[in-house]
């Protein structure tokens, strides 16, 4: 896209803007088409995918979020496919498509499915939809050591050739999967999402004139290129490096998988060094190296251009990411790949808590980092017929950032516009009840900023199910910047004939029954605070406490701040317990308060 003055002269910036609000209506208009098709809660509900339109040399013209980690993904799976048949076997009314973990990044569950679009003939560029199946085969509640258990894989073929559909691939595609139907629903909604974004695509075209479209995609990115450039002159040249770690693989219990990231910053380019990134490990927590890229790119993307959209190619142009194969977020054949969006997220936490050295105004604390969720599958006694779901992401707390305290119950970085599944909407699909659900009291970090506040969710067994979950971060906990506190970690409990277990080593069940009565608890973590607790307002730590966000306890022994009987400051005995140093900061065993089922997980 470099030659943009090689077709005449530079388009004018009037075009440009329509054009770049056009872009982004097409995208916008694929993700409404999809979620108004899916068969799937994940995908109409939860939001669990992305769109995309691309060059023809499959670069990044406008993504359609969803899910902020699939920027890399869906742009190296095109280069893929177009690298597999060539341009020359690329013919109008093909649909390419594949699930290749190692393509994608992601897990089996993401089928992605690529349309080239043909003007006059001439092959301009694509369109292309990831999105989330919820069953794609393999097994089911327990942790998978090799791909080869966790279901069908669909190598690099076409759906569509010419305008016929390969029924043969569907046929197989049907043979792998328990829920047939629901799948070959959001395949069919994905053929939707692309089709869409051809047809809109095509109308710009047709208006604009294909030189003007053209044209005005490159000054976009270029507009992107020099802002990114501009916003990374301002950080500090140095080498800037963090760690952190993951609880575990599911494995090896106990076992921590450390993070570790190395950012050199010279002049307008940055460099994100992820070698020392944990090796891939034997549980399901791996991911692929288009992940790992896109690890990087995200975390740049809020550094450098968080206002700059639609995402484009241009945004990325002053980053270089180092990534070698064979790690968590690089990992190659055979190893697992379920749970693959679980450490990048992390990968990304660090990457922020490295840069808090150079720019602390532009990054937040530590989050809650895991999409808290569980799966259940079972019988619904109301048809007989088998199910599947996973319930959430539950959302979580976020980092205090220098000028504001965390946002609460919001989904991890990585999920970008993904949203909760709606209470109502599972409790009349699924034999389930939902007791609570609620914000933590005491689990966003302190601070001078407080950190977001988790979540509570109780949900009850109104038939038997099985129960896995998978979460992460409970024992790497959020944690705070430039003197504020950590946050709560993620947790779980259940509640087995009537009375509740909450002793896990790691927080991670597989396969567990529960029955008629029984009920688990996911709890999200909080985020970080950031600067000192003591130099927050008593009167907004009196606001937090009568909201319920922080307990009177945790005004005492963190805020240091004397609350009186009204719940106003005592403004004397604050100024004179902040005024001493010999004050613990120990958390009191429980927060005050009807709090739902007395757990042993106090926050922090």
């Amino acid at each position: 896209m470099n030659d943009k003055n090689a077709a005449g002269p530079a388009v004018d910036p009037i075009t440009v803007e329509i054009v770049r609000r056009g872009l982004l209506a097409v995208t916008e208009e694929m993700k409404t088409n999809l979620t108004r098709t899916a068969y799937n809660l994940i995908i109409y509900e939860a939001l669990d995918f992305t769109v995309g339109l691309f060059t023809k040399d499959a670069e990044t013209i406008s993504i359609g979020l969803g899910l902020p980690m699939f920027i890399r993904g869906m742009s190296e799976t095109v280069r893929a496919k177009i690298r597999h048949f060539g341009y020359e076997n690329i013919h109008e009314g093909d649909i390419l498509v594949t699930n290749d973990a190692y393509t994608t990044g992601s897990h089996l569950n993401h089928f992605t499915f690529t349309l080239p679009i043909f003007h006059r003939g001439e092959l301009i560029g694509f369109t292309c939809c990831m999105a989330h199946w919820l069953d794609v085969g393999g097994t089911l509640g327990t942790v998978t050591t090799d791909i080869y258990s966790e279901g069908i894989q669909i190598p690099i073929m076409k759906y569509r050739r010419r305008g016929e559909v390969n029924q043969d691939l569907v046929d197989i595609i049907a043979m792998n999967v328990r829920l047939a139907d629901k799948a070959l629903g959001d395949l069919r909604a994905q053929i939707v999402a692309v089709t869409t974004g051809e047809r809109r695509y095509l109308e710009l075209v047709e208006r604009y004139g294909w030189d003007a479209v053209k044209d005005s995609i490159a000054v976009i990115m270029d507009q992107s290129e020099a802002l990114a450039r501009a916003n990374t002159m301002n950080i500090p040249d140095g080498v800037y490096e963090a760690e952190s770690f993951m609880d575990d693989d599911g494995l090896d219990v106990g076992e921590p998988v450390p993070i570790r990231v190395r950012i050199e910053k010279r002049g307008e380019e940055m460099t994100i060094d992820l070698s020392d990134v944990s090796k891939q490990v034997r549980g399901f927590y791996n991911s692929g190296v288009t992940t790992g890229i896109a690890c990087a790119q995200v975390a740049y993307k809020c550094l450098a251009t968080p206002t700059d959209y639609p995402v484009n190619e241009g945004s990325f142009r002053s980053l270089k990411v180092i990534m070698p194969m064979g790690t968590v977020v690089s990992a190659e054949r055979p190893a697992p790949m379920r749970v693959w969006m679980t450490y990048p997220m992390t990968v990304i936490d660090t990457i922020f808590k490295a840069m808090a050295k150079a720019i602390p105004d532009r990054v937040a604390g530590g989050h809650h980092a895991d999409l808290v969720f569980p799966n259940i599958h079972g019988l619904n006694p109301a048809d007989g017929k088998f199910y599947i779901v996973g319930i959430g992401p539950l959302g979580g707390g976020w980092g205090a950032k220098a000028t504001e305290d965390g946002v609460s119950a919001t989904v991890c970085i990585n999920d970008g516009d993904t949203h909760n599944s709606p209470s109502e909407q599972l409790e009349a699909k699924y034999p389930i009840l939902v007791e609570r659900y609620a914000l933590r009291e005491d689990s966003g970090g302190a601070g001078r900023h407080r950190g977001g506040l988790g979540c509570e969710m109780v949900v009850q067994a109104l038939a038997p199910f099985q129960l896995t979950t998978r979460i992460d971060r409970v024992h790497c906990k959020p944690w705070g910047l430039e003197g504020g506190g950590e946050a709560a970690g993620n947790g779980i409990g259940l509640r087995i004939n009537g009375e509740w277990k909450t002793e896990f080593a790691n927080a991670k069940v597989f396969n567990v029954r529960l029955r008629t009565g029984d009920a688990y608890m996911m709890r999200s973590g909080g985020g970080g605070g950031f600067g000192p607790a003591t130099e927050r307002e008593p009167a907004r730590v009196a606001r937090d406490v009568r909201e319920g966000y922080v307990s009177r306890g945790v005004a005492l022994s963190d805020y240091r701040v004397v609350l009186d009987g009204k719940g106003g400051v005592d403004e004397a005995a604050t100024r004179a317990l902040r005024g001493r140093t010999d004050i613990g900061t120990a958390r009191p065993a429980a927060p005050s308060g009807d709090t739902g089922p007395q757990l042993d997980m106090t926050p922090g």
